[in-house]
């Protein structure tokens, strides 16, 4: 018993129906479902978090479909290694084993050059193409791959789907269900494993074999004290890739730049790239700081455009310039909070016509029926501004950016208290 995979592994789902999560996409009458039924798989992508099933969807579709199986990861495979699964792979098809499938983890990390090796295979039906990736792909996977790939959205999972994995490691696992285990609270267990399938059976794991014994009660406190002690704290693999990222960008919304400073040099110990650190600035410049400091945005993107040229090494010194400039910013979420008030009185209040007077008119028919007709042009008017309305009728006066309490937006607040006065409220 003491050769057995970790728990993790031997709960790892063998089909649809013990796969856990992702029913939008793998549900009764999903999408992914029905193409997986029909047998007509097209390459596609897997994007989401850690420990939402992505490597287990990919293996769970090709035992399914009866194909070979090619597994790679991007952190240790290189233009070779794909090159000879490709050949492999036309061996196969040739062969009338079935269409193989390459499953790749992680293909963000993936050079162009890397991605452009597939986009043959991929376009000559030598292979079906499954990557998965943390990062959005529309910025990761090279534009030719994307078109040739369904995208699919896979969600973190729910407590609920988390606490019922609890329970059936508990009753069906090999090992476990030999003990007399009682799950008082599931709490701490899923807090440490941050929503991570995987990380939640190997904390489950460590805990029932740190408290010892035939029979054991996990409390929240006994799973803190016998669980957090032991677990890895970063590695390259990314173990907690979005813990350490976590305590990296709340140590600069934060303005700790001591400790933003640490986290980074955790992530480059770590072998994080270097261009998913610049990307997470250039977001939380906008983000945190938003019009309290408008350089911030230029710098990150400097930052970014900078760490793209040079790579580490260097790369780690304009990290930290960009690190603790930003963390020793004024600091704001107006911005934030604009668009998703914007978004969410989108949702509710539908499309709502766009104001006569403010659309446009390209034609003779719409200049007649009063497109555009007593548009006002602000810069006809004192100070370039003019107390038109803009907004749909059913919406005057909605307020959404709300500017935060800082020098700069407090320029910005009172020049729009003076243009407004009392419409918007500033």
């Amino acid at each position: 018993m003491q050769n057995l995979p970790p728990l993790a592994e031997r709960m790892r789902p063998q089909s649809l129906n013990e796969y856990v999560g992702q029913k939008h996409i793998v549900g009764p009458d999903a999408v992914l479902r029905k193409a997986i039924q029909s047998g007509q798989l097209p390459s596609m992508i897997f994007w989401g978090p850690p420990g939402v099933g992505k490597t287990t969807l990919a293996y769970i579709i090709s035992q399914t479909l009866d194909r070979p199986f090619f597994n790679l990861s991007a952190i240790n495979s290189g233009v070779k290694d794909i090159r000879e699964v490709i050949e492999k792979a036309a061996q196969l098809k040739d062969s009338f084993l079935g269409l193989p499938i390459l499953f790749i983890d992680e293909i963000h990390r993936f050079s162009k050059s890397q991605q452009d090796s597939l986009l043959g295979a991929v376009e000559r039906g030598l292979l079906t193409l499954i990557g998965a990736t943390t990062e959005n792909p529309s910025f990761e996977v090279i534009s030719a791959l994307l078109s040739r790939s369904q995208v699919y959205i896979l969600k973190s999972l729910s407590e609920d789907e988390l606490a019922g994995l609890l329970q059936t490691a508990i009753k069906e696992d090999v090992i476990l269900k030999e003990k007399q285990i009682t799950l008082k609270e599931h709490e701490a267990l899923i807090r440490l494993s941050g929503g991570d399938a995987r990380k939640l059976l190997n904390v489950l794991e460590i805990a029932i074999n740190g408290i010892g014994g035939d029979e054991v009660v996990l409390t929240n406190e006994n799973v803190l004290v016998h669980a957090q002690q032991n677990l890895a704290m970063y590695d390259k693999a990314g173990e907690q890739h979005y813990d350490i990222i976590s305590a990296f960008i709340k140590s600069i919304r934060g303005s700790d730049p001591n400790a933003a400073v640490y986290w980074l040099a955790r992530m480059i110990a770590g072998g994080e790239d270097p261009l998913f650190i610049a990307r997470r600035l250039v977001i939380l410049s906008s983000e945190d700081i938003g019009n309290a400091n408008p350089n911030a945005l230029l710098m990150a993107n400097n930052c970014f455009s900078a760490v793209n040229v040079i790579g580490f090494p260097e790369a780690r010194i304009i990290l930290s310039q960009c690190v603790t400039y930003l963390a020793s910013s004024v600091k704001s979420n107006a911005a934030y909070e604009a668009i998703n008030a914007a978004q969410a009185l989108v949702a509710k209040t539908g499309d709502l016509p766009v104001p006569l007077h403010i659309r446009n008119a390209p034609t003779k028919l719409m200049k007649n029926i009063g497109y555009g007709k007593d548009y006002q042009y602000s810069h006809g008017y004192e100070g370039n501004f003019s107390a038109q309305e803009y907004l749909p009728d059913e919406l005057s006066g909605t307020k959404l950016y709300d500017p935060g309490k800082n020098p700069a937006e407090d320029k910005l607040r009172e020049k729009l208290r003076t243009n407004w006065k009392e419409k918007y409220n500033y």
